[in-house]
């Protein structure tokens, strides 16, 4: 039994044997209890994910994608994708149909197949010790008997209610018009089912069962593309991450078709410090934009929404894992009587001809994007930043802090902000140093014009989770304040 009572809200602390780091109480409460129950890193970050899709249904589900960064004691990181591809009806003169010849934002044609489920399997069959079903019966329960909904949860639900009315099974699931406030209890029977059918059927109920088929028929309907057999198609695959080397610490990120590549990129390129503080700080914003342009050079303009959890467990593995609908709720094309959203992911992909063009079976440009890093070959941190494009330059802003100057941990994910928004447009974040924000302002970096990449009023500067291994032995997990994740430890 852990030795560290479960506190809500509590966004950093010490352990010497395990750590946990999620985006909502529950999450971390599930990922405790498999770990109690001598669960691995894994079995504990599936349970924890499961219930985030319950209770931030704006930011994922079992509609949505999965991927993760793993790391043993004995042996190199693994990176395991679970992005789902594009329909194999999808083809590129559908898009060229289309106004401005891009899929826009939550249209029909956005939709791409889940990978949630069957990536939640592939890395239980992999690293689980824990029987199956048990993983998800915090979720199920979750979701049967309802659960308080959390505050920065309710202010997102009520930003983004504009998006659920156009599906009328969407607007009926999640309450459009009439969304719940923080606090106020919400239930999702119809998920349950769902997620209880998983638990004791496997993926296969969902893959060949009845989501595939509710979803199918759903598609038809609204002249969508999503057919059961992109379903029954569906694999995700483990692969070698990209790396970098930065003096004593290695640098892990997924490989395309994420953005991990841009996150080391700007690292490489800001490592060595200048002395002037305020010169350091532009160094590190340049460095970004550049590695951002590349980027850009594959994609144009990703921005969404994701969750994150971070555990190492007693024996040392360490996982990043996280999931995504990508826009918040998604494409809103829910799935009748299954209680889940459909991904809007093919908006990431460029117009037809481009490298990252639509096509039958493909899968977009990806913006979540778990990392790690090792010192002197052993496990040292995991993060994973939640937010779009916020994603990398989040994680740019905390790897160099962490690893180049030495910050400590809780300082580096509280500290204010900045995000680019495009060329030459900088926003920064409430409580950004004044007189660093006048410097950045003299080299030409502007506020972006207003709407541009914010959330409620402001930009969106994401929400990270991280597990580090200090000096001592000792593991310390802190929760973004920005969201409404804690942490627990033993």
């Amino acid at each position: 039994m852990s030795t560290t009572a479960y506190r809500a809200g509590e966004k950093q602390g010490l352990g010497k044997h395990w750590a946990v780091a999620a985006g909502h109480p529950l999450a971390v409460r599930a990922a405790q209890a498999m770990l109690e129950l001598k669960g691995s890193a894994v079995d504990a970050a599936i349970a924890a994910d499961a219930v985030m899709g319950v209770v931030e249904p704006m930011a994922t589900g079992i509609g949505g994608d999965l991927l993760a960064m793993i790391a043993s004691p004995d042996s190199m990181p693994v990176a395991y994708n679970g992005s789902g591809a594009a329909p194999l009806l999808l083809k590129a003169e559908h898009v060229q149909a289309l106004s401005g010849g891009r899929i826009p934002e939550r249209h029909v044609l956005s939709i791409t197949t889940p990978g949630l489920v069957r990536g939640w399997w592939d890395m239980h069959q992999r690293y689980g010790r824990l029987d199956w079903a048990c993983l998800f019966q915090p979720a199920i329960q979750a979701a049967r008997k309802g659960f308080a909904v959390a505050p920065v949860a309710a202010r997102e639900w009520q930003i983004f209610d504009f998006v659920l009315h156009r599906d009328p099974v969407c607007a009926a699931l999640y309450r459009a018009g009439k969304p719940p406030k923080a606090g106020e209890q919400y239930l999702n029977p119809e998920l349950a089912a769902v997620l209880q059918d998983i638990a004791t059927q496997g993926p296969d109920a969902f893959y060949l069962g009845r989501p595939a088929q509710q979803a199918e028929q759903a598609m038809e309907q609204v002249q969508g593309l999503l057919r059961a057999e992109d379903f029954r198609r569906h694999k995700g695959f483990f692969c070698e991450p990209v790396s970098a080397s930065l003096g004593e610490f290695s640098l892990y990120e997924c490989p395309p078709n994420t953005h991990g590549v841009a996150v080391l990129d700007a690292v490489q390129r800001a490592w060595k410090r200048p002395v002037d503080q305020d010169a350091a700080e532009l160094e590190l914003v340049k460095a970004t934009e550049a590695a951002m342009v590349q980027a850009s050079r594959v994609v144009c303009d990703p921005a969404g929404n994701t969750v994150c959890t971070v555990v190492v467990d007693a024996d040392g593995l360490a996982v990043t894992f996280m999931s995504s609908i990508f826009k918040r709720f998604g494409s809103a094309y829910a799935v009748p009587g299954c209680g889940f959203v459909l991904q809007n992911r093919g908006f990431g992909f460029s117009e037809p001809g481009h490298v990252n063009g639509p096509g039958p079976g493909k899968r977009p440009y990806h913006t979540v994007v778990p990392s790690l890093a090792l010192k002197s070959g052993q496990f040292h941190m995991g993060l994973g930043v939640v937010g779009g494009l916020m994603q990398p330059q989040g994680q740019i802003q905390i790897w160099t802090r962490v690893l180049r100057d030495g910050w400590p941990l809780e300082k580096a994910l509280f500290a204010p902000r900045w995000r680019l928004e495009g060329a030459g447009r900088l926003a920064l974040e409430d409580g950004f140093d004044a007189s660093r924000a006048a410097f950045l302002r003299e080299y030409g970096y502007v506020s972006p014009d207003k709407g541009v990449g914010e959330l409620a009023g402001r930009s969106d500067f994401g929400g990270a989770q991280a597990v580090e291994r200090l000096v001592d032995g000792r593991l310390q997990a802190v929760s973004d304040p920005r969201k409404d994740g804690c942490v627990a430890l033993d």
